[in-house]
């Protein structure tokens, strides 16, 4: 399961080829990508050309979604859908043009240099993109010969250089190589994981600028990926990157033990070495979210086991709520768990009203839909809607409550086509509740295309009880297989705010006019999501596009 936010407010899902999903394209194949609209809960299917299991991604600076990499076409299953291992597939969505919505994949024929799958994506600061990683042909990563330890770079355009370049990191940490976590860090290095190896390394002089400690503990990527996640930038740090990596295991077996702890490291800094930390429990295959107010929610994944098919048991269904201001030790707190296990492609995101997504898990090599001895978790086509992060009352729908963040609800909706009576999404309840005067409404922005050296203003209503505020810029990014490969949030400076005043009306700096030296490092061009944050309680985000 692949998925990404789109800048008309719905989410792209994107899966491999199957013998059953619950949408059908008009020629009667399955679909196996889906268009999904939170809102009304309804899903559109949509068309590719190539298989697209396991692909990496990102979102170009012209705002286009695209997937790269693949695997082999399965002509016993759907011969209309050809190799993509080696292909490119766009999406064109706009928070203007609806006339784009629904829309197909564009496959105009593009490849990559190389086959690749599993691989990582990060956009640079010239809008290119770093592509790393991925096996040759799906085969056993523990010989050599089947194994891409390269990177290559795509244009802006999202077109290959066609150059297939050896990356050390990825060669000395066989068969630990795939789907490396990869951040932009301010100075323009690239900060690139591995196993337990960590590197800055430098992409226009193919280099490697420093090599970080190895991180204590078990193995952090696939096939016992953890999870890494770049926490808020902002001026009040310097614009002093911290990254933080969470969970991991033993070896690819389902008996493998997972790996409670966390490391958190500042690489640019001159004694760089991992501060350890630990979840309540193990976690392989867990997601780390960027919530709007610079805590982090972690979600899914198991406590036993390792990714691939019927190879994890033992669900962690408790989500953990991250935040990185408090001391150690007391950074984690948890919330009352989910009853949908969430395991090998599953994914979570961040919907533009501040509540998650979650959807996917797909441990067996073809949908299973009745549990077994043999196959206990089978293939989930359920989506939840984690209500309430900010919105502490509870309340009450006609639908089944799970609860997320006691006493918190989380809201479990189907995203089924052939279940009629099952529960559909209303109007987010925070709306209409007593205290949605907490929640910042009617925000304005002067301009929705920015660019990284002028001001914009922003106008929004706020509870006369208000007292702070908070304004960032939010990068969700392609999500897959718990990498976020792209997702930053930049915390923007501001001046205007009036503590209890009804009506504010702000002036937004960019971190060009922020004394950046780099201010393309920090937000690299693409869509963003503009989040007003008063008290701890995000509005509605806004999408931008900044170049």
């Amino acid at each position: 399961m692949h998925a990404g936010l789109l800048q008309n407010g719905r989410v792209v899902f994107l899966d491999k080829v199957e013998n059953f999903t619950q949408l059908k394209l008009s020629d009667g194949q399955f679909a196996y990508s889906s268009e999904y609209d939170p809102a009304t809960n309804q899903a559109v299917a949509l068309a590719y050309k190539t298989n697209a299991f396991c692909s990496g991604g990102a979102f170009l600076a012209d705002g286009r979604f695209i997937s790269v990499g693949g695997n082999a076409p399965l002509p016993d299953v759907d011969p209309t859908v050809g190799d993509g291992f080696d292909a490119i597939r766009y999406l064109s969505r706009s928070t203007t043009d609806a006339s784009l919505d629904g829309q197909e994949w564009s496959e105009p024929g593009n490849k990559l240099a190389s086959a690749r799958w599993y691989a990582s994506a990060q956009i640079l600061l010239d809008g290119s993109v770093f592509v790393a990683s991925g096996s040759l042909n799906g085969l056993d990563p523990t010989v050599p010969a089947n194994n891409n330890p390269t990177y290559e770079i795509l244009s802006a355009e999202g077109i290959t250089n066609g150059v297939n370049v050896p990356m050390d990191i990825l060669v000395k940490n066989q068969p630990y190589y795939m789907y490396p976590f990869l951040h932009l860090l301010p100075d323009n290095s690239l900060f690139v994981f591995v196993s337990k190896s960590a590197e800055l390394f430098d992409v226009s002089t193919n280099a490697t600028i420093r090599t970080l400690p190895d991180l204590p503990g078990d193995y952090r990527t696939y096939p016992n990926t953890g999870t890494s996640v770049l926490l808020p930038l902002s001026s009040a740090n310097s614009w002093n990157p911290e990254v933080v990596i969470c969970g991991g295991g033993a070896y690819q077996d389902i008996t493998s033990p997972t790996d409670p702890s966390c490391g958190r490291i500042q690489p640019l800094a001159a004694d760089a070495s991992w501060e350890m930390d630990s979840m309540p429990q193990g976690r392989g295959m867990v997601e780390s979210v960027l919530l709007p107010d610079g805590t982090v929610v972690f979600l899914n994944g198991a406590n036993l086991g390792a990714q691939g098919f019927g190879l994890a048991t033992d669900p962690t269904l408790e989500p953990l709520i991250y935040d990185p201001t408090q001391p150690l030790g007391q950074r984690f707190s948890s919330g009352t768990p989910s009853t949908i296990p969430r395991l090998y492609h599953s994914v979570a995101l961040l919907l533009l009203d501040g509540t998650i997504l979650v959807a996917g898990s797909n441990p067996v090599q073809q949908p299973i839909l009745t549990p077994s001895a043999a196959n206990p978790y089978v293939t989930e086509f359920r989506v939840e809607i984690c209500e309430s992060f900010f919105f502490p009352w509870g309340v009450s729908l006609s639908t089944a409550l799970i609860p997320c963040l006691s006493p918190l609800p989380l809201y479990s909706f189907l995203m089924s086509t052939n279940s009629p009576d099952e529960a559909k999404p209303d109007t987010p309840p925070y709306l209409s509740l007593p205290l949605a005067t907490a929640r910042p409404t009617n925000i304005t922005l002067s301009s929705t295309s920015l660019t990284l050296t002028t001001t914009f203003t922003i106008s929004f209503s706020a509870s006369p009880t208000a007292q702070n505020v908070t304004i960032s810029l939010y990068h969700g990014g392609f999500v897959t297989h718990s990498l976020h490969m792209n997702q930053r949030m930049i915390i923007l400076d501001h001046t205007g705010w009036v503590p209890g005043q009804a009506v504010q009306e702000l002036e937004v700096a960019m971190p060009g006019i922020m004394g950046t030296d780099a201010p393309e490092a920090l937000v690299p061009p693409g869509p963003y999501v503009v989040w007003v944050v008063v008290d701890g309680v995000p509005g509605n985000g806004t999408f931008v596009s900044v170049g």
